[in-house]
């Protein structure tokens, strides 16, 4: 390991110095809350393409998953296998439809469809859990830069959290969008130079390497059992990950504030239909990429015949960092840290603008209608500074507990932190039967369902009658009981008919065709 040399540092302030420089720039131009949040919808739909990859991408993909096919296989890659299911319904339906329906939160359309209960319900969640990915997100990050450069962890996370801020805070939402770009750009020529130097630069011909690998099982996506036996097993199946991750980015796509504020933000639907299928298709791209770079790397070191340290052995997601440090030159190290500080401040800033967004649409301005623009913005920007803090301060208590790969606890943790959300949306999305009080029937009947597993599950609690299914399923069986449970209730419990009632997807879709 050797330290930072005064050639990488000066890369990575130049990359620093960007940034700060794009943040300023824009930061004269908000004035109004639709200036910070949406950017007056003006932007145009390439930059809005990059935004979505920054929304998306972030260490887990840089970090965690080359760990985990270094460790393992591709099992962990297996959720984001559904994402072109998603993408022809988010992209024909979803984008449009949001465009038309709400201002600035997604959150909107729930108060208008079952009453600001289910609009308060799933902001709050959104708050909490974007909170805790973003804990995430700082800690592998810290975990890499770590073990590049031999800096104190926490100074890293303290340093992150810092200078995302300072951009946030004075450009909003436009300043994220153009450093989005930017960031996106150093992430592609960081990914693009360490896999070179995988395939080109190691002990072996790249054909050689990659066979390796192959032999070693490192591009399988785990277990294809299709049993009941094996939704009980310790260890998820492909289908297990594949059905969990289809709820997971029909989620994240179609209901996520930090999503559909994209979509909001380009000149017109058109743009936005494109930036959206355009980003999230190279999304699945990168994964593919991260994915292969792990496997890749367990060939080099095979062949090599090179021991790793116990820091890497027991700790697979540090691989790619150990790699960086240890086989790449002067100059190209700063490359590969701005670049891995890209992913991290491309997802930082996009979940820090789109809480920001919540708390001020769906809290500040929602109960106090006649605020002046002057104090909703000042309210958006403290909400964006707490979260932000709140945010370093858990992965510092994170940085504590990091033996096992941090992606697994992560998707275990976002399944069951998920609340039926999903099922809730699409009660309105897509039926017109479903009404306010079969809603929130369902809603109480998940939270029941969600408390139990949790308690009896992954925690533990002997209740007599226990959750012995795997927890990853929690997130994905609250949406389907949240759902059935919600449309079967609006049989009975029927709200007057009325314009919101029209509110689905389908009938949105009429209007447009007309």
């Amino acid at each position: 390991m050797r330290s930072l040399s005064a050639l990488d540092a000066a890369v990575v302030f130049v990359y620093l110095c960007a940034v700060a420089a794009i943040g300023y720039r824009v930061s004269r131009r908000q004035r109004t809350t639709a200036d910070f949040f949406l950017a007056n919808r003006a932007l145009p739909g390439w930059a809005v393409a990059f935004s979505i990859i920054g929304t998306v991408i972030s260490s887990v993909s840089f970090v965690a998953l080359p760990g985990a096919a270094f460790a393992r296989d591709w099992r962990l890659l297996a959720p984001n296998l559904t994402v072109p299911l998603v993408l022809i319904f988010v992209t024909i339906f979803v984008v449009p439809f949001y465009r038309r329906v709400v201002r600035m939160s997604s959150y909107e359309y729930l108060e208008r469809r079952f009453g600001v209960g289910a609009r308060l319900y799933c902001s709050a969640g959104f708050v909490v859990l974007r909170t805790v990915d973003l804990a995430f997100t700082l800690l592998l990050t810290g975990i890499a830069v770590e073990v590049i450069t031999g800096w104190e962890i926490r100074a890293v996370i303290a340093g992150i959290v810092f200078c995302t801020l300072i951009y946030t805070l004075l450009g909003g939402i436009e300043a994220v969008v153009w450093n989005d770009v930017l960031q996106g750009l150093v992430l592609a020529c960081g990914a693009l130079t360490v896999l070179s130097k995988v395939l080109w630069g190691g002990p072996a011909s790249a054909g050689e390497l990659v066979g390796t690998a192959w032999r070693g099982g490192k591009f399988g996506l785990g277990d294809f059992t299709l049993s009941w036996e094996s939704l009980f097993g310790s260890q998820p199946t492909f289908w297990m990950f594949a059905v969990t991750g289809f709820a997971h980015f029909g989620r994240s796509y179609l209901v996520e504030q930090n999503m559909v504020q994209r979509y909001l933000v380009a000149r017109t639907d058109r743009e936005a239909q494109r930036a959206t299928l355009v980003g999230a298709l190279s999304c699945f791209a990168i994964w593919l990429t991260f994915s292969f770079l792990g496997s890749a790397l367990w060939g080099y070191y095979q062949l090599a015949g090179q021991p790793l340290p116990e820091s890497v052995t027991s700790q697979p997601d540090n691989i790619l960092p150990y790699f960086i440090a240890t086989a790449l030159p002067a100059g190209v190290v700063g490359l590969i840290l701005a670049a891995i500080l890209a992913a991290a401040m491309q997802s930082f800033s996009a979940d820090l603008t789109s809480v920001a967004t919540v708390i001020t649409q769906d809290y500040y301005a929602r109960f106090a209608p006649g605020s002046s623009e002057t104090s909703r913005l000042l309210v958006g920007r403290m909400g964006l500074t707490v979260v932000g803090l709140a945010a370093g301060l858990v992965a510092v208590q994170l940085t504590s507990a990091r033996t096992r790969a941090v992606y697994e606890v992560f998707v275990t943790l976002a399944s069951m932190v998920a609340g039926g959300v999903l099922g809730l949306f699409a009660l309105g999305f897509l039926t017109r039967r479903g009404s306010a009080k079969g809603a929130y029937t369902g809603l109480v009947v998940c939270l029941l369902f969600v408390g139990w597993a949790t308690l009896t599950g992954p925690l533990r609690v002997d209740l007599g009658v226990n959750y012995t299914m795997h927890p990853v399923l929690i997130g994905l069986l609250s949406h389907v009981l949240m759902f059935v449970t919600g449309y079967g209730a609006s049989w009975f419990w029927r709200d007057r008919q009325g314009a919101e009632r029209e509110l689905t997807v389908w009938s949105e879709q009429r209007k447009a065709a007309r």
